[in-house]
């Protein structure tokens, strides 16, 4: 048989494996996110039909710190750094009892007010039931891997609404500068199934109009700047800020539910202290700061702050919602600050704290597109660029593998975790250099010119 034909066969058998692969993966997938969300949702209209309700959170978070610790420690934290650890060492094992835990530690945390995500969890649990199919179905490590970046992709796909942005997470929240073009297909599939199977079993999503968005223009370029690097500054001071908590856990040499204790009171005197906005979920913040309310300003700050002890001290669920709340409220204390339209920066500061904190410039724009329209997204396109930039060498999913280094004068190790990069930075005359000799040449011309017209 003709080369070039047998290869075109094999092609063409790959592709209707995976559009039936994905397509399962989505169903599942979204399946058991929607159920996870509408048991969350019960959860947390459960627990704010109590009065001192609130008081509950240490012990959430102790009880959350108990199972984790003790029957699935992948379970804690974010969860999805593990998921992504997984794919890169384990060809995607990820071992059954992850899937419960994880639930109900989230719904344990989240339920009485922690502050985390929904979106990791859905990520984590995609992930594990897709790897148990791979298990179940005898599937090669090549094979495994793949679908549970499509469980990954439709996890987020099935929270947020955005199919697009969550098949290229799926691809892009893998590497720090490189994207897995060969599960392109497959995570599209995947996240497109599982959002459609959300939206009819009923999952209400973000119903957020920025009404009219100026065109984008040279007048508005220097503000865009600037917000691309203030909001990659913000994500640095996050990353940073969940880094020191997981330090300052690992120095307290307690049992982990003492720590989820501990945990629990600092964040209920915090919350009395400054504002109760900053627990649980935040999504009605986020929504409501997109659709121009105001909001204190320094909100963002105080969320990052009580993000980082959930997450270090016991508690169970994701980053990703977080990240989105310390973008628009952040976004909305940079449009107060400059007089600018508030309800564009609120959105692009979503965007580009999840470019900068995350790492993923391409599903922060498409994200904005899917939620906010195409006129942001020109908008977005620069904010989410720079604050990528800006924000460096690390990231709050510290297992993503450093594949770029962000700019020629940063000689970092590459194909390693981000989290343990080391680097090396140029003197500031090597980078200046080029401008030098540019500035040089520039001048000698000059006087070169001049000296002719004299003569």
């Amino acid at each position: 048989m003709n080369r070039r034909f047998s290869e075109e066969i094999a092609l063409l058998i790959n592709i209707a494996k995976w559009l039936f692969l994905a397509t399962v993966a989505g169903l599942l997938v979204g399946l058991s996110t929607t159920i996870f969300l509408q048991t969350l949702h019960r959860v947390i209209n459960l627990s704010a039909g109590f009065s001192y309700s609130l008081l509950l959170l240490p012990f959430g978070l102790m009880a959350s710190a108990w199972i984790t610790s003790s029957f699935a420690p992948e379970a804690g934290g974010q969860g999805i750094e593990r998921v992504i650890q997984a794919v890169h060492y384990q060809s995607g094992k990820i071992y059954a009892q992850v899937i419960p835990f994880k639930i109900i530690a989230t719904l344990l945390t989240i339920g009485v007010g922690g502050s985390a995500g929904n979106v990791g969890p859905c990520a984590q649990i995609g992930g594990g039931l897709t790897s148990l199919i791979a298990d179940l179905c005898k599937f090669d490590a090549a094979d495994r891997k793949t679908l549970v970046i499509c469980g990954i992709s439709a996890g987020f796909a099935s929270v947020l609404g955005a199919p697009i942005a969550g098949a290229f997470f799926g691809v892009e929240a893998l590497f720090v500068g490189s994207l897995g073009y060969q599960v392109l297909l497959p995570s599209v599939i995947s996240a497109t199934v599982a959002h459609q199977v959300a939206l009819s079993l009923g999952i209400d999503y973000w119903a957020i109009s920025l009404g009219s968005v100026p065109a984008f223009s040279i007048t508005e370029f220097p503000w865009v700047i600037l917000g691309g690097i203030f909001f990659g500054l913000c994500a640095i001071v996050l990353i940073e800020s969940i880094t020191l908590g997981m330090r300052v856990s690992s120095l307290l040499n307690v049992h982990p539910t003492i720590k989820g204790l501990l945990g629990g009171f600092a964040i209920l005197g915090i919350a009395f202290i400054f504002s109760p906005d900053i627990l649980g979920l935040g999504d009605d913040v986020i929504q409501a700061t997109i659709q121009g309310h105001q909001v204190l300003w320094y909100l963002f700050l105080i969320k990052i702050i009580v993000t980082s002890i959930t997450l270090n001290f016991g508690g169970s669920g994701g980053i990703i919602i977080p990240v989105c709340f310390v973008g628009t409220t952040a976004g909305a204390f940079f449009a107060t600050l400059l007089n600018l339209p508030l309800e564009l920066f609120s959105a692009l500061g979503l965007a580009g704290l999840l470019a900068g904190a995350i790492n993923t410039p391409l599903t922060a724009v498409l994200l904005t597109i899917e939620l906010f329209g195409l006129p942001a997204g020109a908008y977005a396109i620069v904010i989410c660029a720079i604050s990528f930039l800006i924000s460096g060498h690390r990231s709050a999913i510290p297992t993503q593998l450093l594949q770029i280094s962000k700019a020629p004068a940063i000689h970092a190790d590459l194909n390693q975790e981000i989290s343990q990069t080391d680097s090396e930075v140029d003197s500031w005359r090597t980078q200046l250099k080029p401008i030098k000799n540019i500035l040089k040449r520039s001048y000698s011309r000059v006087r070169k010119s001049k000296k002719n017209e004299g003569a």
